[in-house]
This record gives structure tokens, C-alpha cells and sequence, in this order.
């Protein structure tokens, strides 16, 4: 049977503009119907396969350009191209973000179902938390394969290429499952997840937290966050909405009110029993300070 979920309404009150004080983070209770059981939400043979494939174009990358390295006596290079992918698929993951979370619907081509995920994600923010590893990144799995694959078996002799595509790569094709666990409470990670999140290797929850609350217009980057404050304080993707809407007329979802499929379930319900109490209430407050 549906059971009564806990999701988290981010109420972000913050001290100035400049968002460097204390956030106030108050989970609420919502009583929006989930199966924590949904069959939806499982990985199949099929989301396996895509994602150890992913995997492999990853490592087919990665040993390419430690090999290349050997050979050529370049590491400090290969390094430094790694360090760019990874800021590159920050970037790409918000750019990206952006794009869906503004513009098309499901009926769009190609994007749809991206599309009607990413608006159910912001209704029901926690349901990210209950897919399981391979049914959350095998689309995403398949897309790296696709352009990544012969990128790499073109230039697989250049291991600063190599370096960049294996960084790049795979910070791309885990980035949904960084940003699921942006949505996990810290005591229910591993310590290693934590500590990538506190030195801000990984998006954390208070780095993200500033994206649901509408017009859900800020804090796109979903990897790290590293761009994110670069991004919002310079109105990036403000400008790109005004080039959008000069060039094609077309308006982002964030200019108007929030249609209510996009906007989170805020009901409180006095229904919650006490059955599965414990698995649904992820915390009751959370003071989460960002670094000044």
C-alpha cells in the first residue's frame, strides 16, 4: 500500500544578500503517496549493463591516459586536464539543469523524460533517495557511452585528452548520484561521502538547498556546486534566458508563477503513523552553516 512520505520543504532564511551566514534548514512533513516499493524505482539487467558499459568507457579513459603518461613522462599535464573536466562537467550539469528545468515538457523530443523527472523531482524532492544505484544513472550511463566512447578511441594515444575525457566523463555520468545524495541527511552516508562534501569535492545539502525554493532560478551545478556562486552573483543564466526569449520569444519557467506540478508538496499531515516512522523522517531540523 502507498505509505505517507516525509519530504524536506528548504526553508532558507537567510542574514544578507551575499548568502554567507547561517541557513535554517526545517524539514516539514508532506502527505503525498509514495511507494517506497515501486517497481519504478528498481534497477532491471538492462540498467546494469548500461552503467557498467559507462563504467568501462570511463576506465577505458582513465588506464589510457595512465598509460600515455608512462610512456610520454607526463603527469603533471594529464592531472591538470583531469582537474578541467571535472570543472567542465560542473558546469555542463548546470547548464544542463537549467535547460530543463526552464524550458519543454514531456512531449519535448529527446529531453521529455528528463524534463518530467526533473519536475517530479522538485514536487516530491526525497523520491531521488529511494531509486536504486543503476535505475538513477543508466540514461546518463548511456549518454556518456554514446559520446564519449568515440571520442576515446579516436585520440587514445593522447593522454592529456585522456585525462580530461576520464575526468569529465565520470563526474558526468555520476552527477545525479552526487546530487541524490545532496538530498540525504549526513548521518545516513558514508563517512567518505561526508568528508568529499565538507571540503566541497561534492555537492552538499546546504550548497543545494537554495534550488528548491521557487523560482527554483539558482544553484543549477549539481557535481560540486563549485560554480554555482559564479553563476548566480553574475546573472549567467538570466542573460542566457533574455538572449532565449529575444531571439525565439519564448519565456523560461521561472519568469512566471510556478505551475503547481513543479512546486513542492507542502501539505502537513496528521495522518503519519508510526509504522514506518523511523525510515520516513530523515531529521527533524538542521542547522547547516556555510563557510563565510
Amino acid at each position: 500500500m502507498p505509505i505517507l512520505a516525509h519530504h524536506h520543504d528548504t526553508s532558507i532564511h537567510r542574514n544578507n544578500d551575499n548568502h554567507k551566514d547561517c541557513l535554517d534548514v526545517i524539514p516539514k512533513i508532506c502527505d503525498t503517496p509514495i511507494k517506497y516499493d515501486n517497481p519504478n524505482y528498481k534497477s532491471t539487467w538492462s540498467h546494469r549493463v548500461w552503467v557498467a558499459t559507462g563504467c568501462t568507457t570511463i576506465l577505458f579513459s582513465l588506464t589510457n591516459s595512465i598509460i600515455g603518461s608512462i610512456g610520454s613522462h607526463l603527469w603533471l599535464e594529464p592531472i591538470l586536464a583531469g582537474f578541467v573536466g571535472y570543472l567542465f562537467a560542473d558546469l555542463g550539469s548546470g547548464v544542463y539543469h537549467w535547460a530543463v528545468d526552464n524550458y519543454g515538457d514531456e512531449s519535448t523530443p529527446l529531453f521529455g523524460m528528463q524534463i518530467d523527472a526533473f519536475k517530479r523531482h522538485h514536487k516530491w524532492p526525497v523520491v531521488i533517495t529511494e531509486h536504486q544505484f543503476a535505475n538513477h544513472l543508466h540514461v546518463i550511463a548511456r549518454a556518456v557511452t554514446f559520446a564519449f566512447l568515440p571520442i576515446n578511441l579516436i585520440f587514445h594515444d593522447y593522454p592529456i585528452v585522456m585525462g580530461f575525457m576520464a575526468s569529465a566523463s565520470g563526474c558526468i555520468m555520476f552527477s545525479m548520484q552526487f546530487h541524490c545524495w545532496a538530498h540525504v541527511a549526513k548521518n545516513k552516508l558514508p563517512s567518505i561521502v561526508v568528508a568529499l562534501q565538507d571540503a566541497r569535492v561534492l555537492l552538499s545539502r546546504s550548497q543545494h538547498g537554495t534550488h528548491h525554493l521557487p523560482p527554483y532560478g539558482k544553484s543549477y551545478c549539481i557535481v560540486s556546486g563549485v560554480w554555482n556562486k559564479f553563476l548566480d552573483e553574475n546573472k549567467v543564466f538570466e542573460s542566457l534566458e533574455m538572449v532565449v526569449f529575444f531571439m525565439f520569444g519564448v519565456e523560461p519557467r521561472s519568469w512566471s508563477e510556478i505551475d503547481s506540478n513543479w512546486i513542492q508538496d507542502k501539505q502537513i499531515s496528521n495522518k503519519l503513523g508510526s509504522r514506518r516512522l523511523n525510515h520516513i523522517i530523515i531529521t527533524k531540523t538542521a542547522y547547516i552553516n556555510t563557510p563565510k
